[in-house]
């Protein structure tokens, strides 16, 4: 951006999260044996996984949670962190597509998700700049101003309190802006560290721990890429992709969307609240706490993975707003989050099919995951537990509605489909001497596409570019120096090894030697 090159201030050069800059967490090792009894095998150490085991725990239940990277390292330690049941135009969607008492409970799932993280809070003296902020959605579209009155009535007939207005406290034009009152934000790793120490010593936990497949019997056993095994009553996936698909067919049912976050310090003052507009490209504002200042937290930029435009330009776009609207006086932080979405917007929660009700799922938040992903560990303890059913009819991961189902999934496999055939096909006449440091490319060498990355000291690595989960060909992502896949979200770091799934198995390394 040429504006930015003017001013004083630096660019990050590589995307780190604030909230794990900020934080130390706890460390666990690889499991490097089998373990036998345990009553709740949970994969996937974001804020479903970790609550969920903090629910079960205080309980006396017996909980092995492991996950493939280091806890609250993926989706969790990239979120927003926004603690709110507003989550964008939503709700008269979900009363014409579900009915009036659906809505109402997705709404009621969420609230009490808010609470009992305000609860644990509490009742832990928590010091993770938890404050109460109202939510507010805003439009400058003719288009969307008719919505936002639409998404207001909804609220009325749900009992949302809200508010109404048509002004913003910054210099941005707006011609509607509707206020879901009483919400909330914290730094969700703060948070979780407390979570963390609190079930460390009564819960067994594992890091770098990738779990592969389920293997069914009197009691289930989650199998891991290193052939260990946990044998237990139930196994949780909160994988952010399921680790296990089983008949759930998530690849065909759900769809990755990224989104872009600087963190930055700006001329003005932050005046409080949680920011998003209605229409695209997505502007979402909010701050947090940095060494006693303020730190403006500017998101947006919603593409699906490994589709469109340089993702770098993402990261230009956000800084051009930022410096237009507030005024840039130091640019601290940026990165990438992802997400998943499912067919009619409800995450799927709960047990994996009505036949395998001792498999269960929580997955396909749509970038709203500190409430959905609360509520989900709430709905899976109490089922756990209690064999409650309270809410899992409408987040069922077996349901499937006529409208918008069936668009839904023709759209997003018709998707999946251009893009193998494309991947395939795409000509690239780039050689390795054209890849600069720091930089990906795809070649050909005898018909064979391979990715070529050099990094900061010169050296080159070379894979193949074909994903491994369902065969499509992924694409070099400039911006967070990673192969992403453009069918179901699968990325890779530069040298292969995975960075989310729903791969489970690295892309193939190719020799030097190969491509003489």
């Amino acid at each position: 951006m040429n504006q930015s090159k003017q001013k004083n201030y630096d660019i990050p050069k590589i995307p780190e999260p604030y909230w794990r800059d900020s934080v130390d967490i706890p460390t666990f090792p690889t499991l490097d044996k089998n373990i036998h009894d345990a009553e709740v095998g949970i994969v996937g150490g974001g804020i479903t996984g970790i609550t969920l085991a903090y629910l079960l725990v205080k309980q006396g239940i017996d909980v092995v949670l492991v996950d493939a990277g280091t806890l609250s390292n993926g989706v969790t330690g990239h979120t927003t962190a926004k603690i709110t049941a507003q989550h964008g135009l939503i709700y008269d969607e979900f009363i014409q597509h579900f009915g009036l008492e659906k809505a109402r409970m997705y709404y009621q799932a969420n609230i009490e998700a808010m609470q009992l993280i305000k609860d644990i809070v509490s009742d832990h003296n928590i010091d993770c700049d938890l404050s109460k902020e109202d939510a507010y959605i805003y439009t400058n579209s003719d288009k969307y101003v008719n919505k936002i009155s639409k998404e207001a009535n909804a609220y009325d007939r749900i009992g949302i309190p809200r508010g109404f207005t048509d002004k913003l406290p910054f210099e941005i034009p707006v011609k509607s802006t509707l206020i879901m009152k009483n919400q909330a934000q914290f730094h969700p790793l703060k948070y979780l560290k407390v979570l963390i120490n609190e079930i460390k010593d009564k819960a067994q936990i594992y890091e770098n721990t990738t779990a592969v497949d389920i293997e069914y019997g009197n009691k289930n056993n989650i199998l891991t890429r290193n052939g260990n095994r946990i044998r237990c009553k139930y196994i949780v996936s909160a994988s952010h992709f399921p680790f296990h698909e089983g008949q759930g067919f998530f690849s065909a049912r759900m769809y990755p969307e990224r989104s872009y976050i600087i963190g930055v310090k700006t001329d003005k003052k932050f005046p409080g609240g949680m920011y998003i507009n209605a229409e695209e490209p997505t502007r979402s504002i909010r701050s947090t706490t940095h060494n006693g200042d303020q730190l403006w937290l500017v998101v947006g930029e919603n593409h699906k993975t490994g589709q469109g435009e340089p993702t770098y330009n993402h990261y230009e776009a956000l800084e051009q707003f930022a410096y237009q609207t507030f005024g840039l006086q130091e640019y601290l932080y940026r990165w990438s989050a992802q997400d998943l979405t499912t067919l009619d917007k409800v995450p799927y929660v709960g047990p994996l099919t009505k036949d395998q009700p001792d498999i269960l799922v929580a997955t396909g938040y749509r970038k709203w995951g500190m409430t959905n992903g609360t509520a989900a560990a709430k709905m899976l303890c109490d089922f756990i537990t209690k064999d409650e059913h309270h809410y899992l009819d409408l987040f069922a991961p077996s349901r499937f509605h006529a409208d918008p189902d069936v668009k839904q999934f023709m759209k997003i496999n018709s998707d999946v489909a251009k893009h193998l055939v494309h991947g395939k096909l795409e000509y690239t006449n780039n050689t390795v001497d054209d890849v600069q440091k720091g930089e990906g490319k795809i070649i050909r060498i005898n018909g064979k596409k391979i990715g070529v990355y050099r990094n900061l000291s010169g050296e080159v690595t070379m894979v193949d570019t074909t994903c491994t989960h369902l065969g499509c060909e992924v694409e070099w992502n400039q911006g967070d120096r990673t192969w992403d896949c453009p069918c179901h979200g699968s990325r890779y770091k530069p040298t292969g090894e995975i960075v989310e799934g729903p791969a489970k198995r690295p892309l193939g390394k190719v020799d030097h030697s190969e491509t003489r």
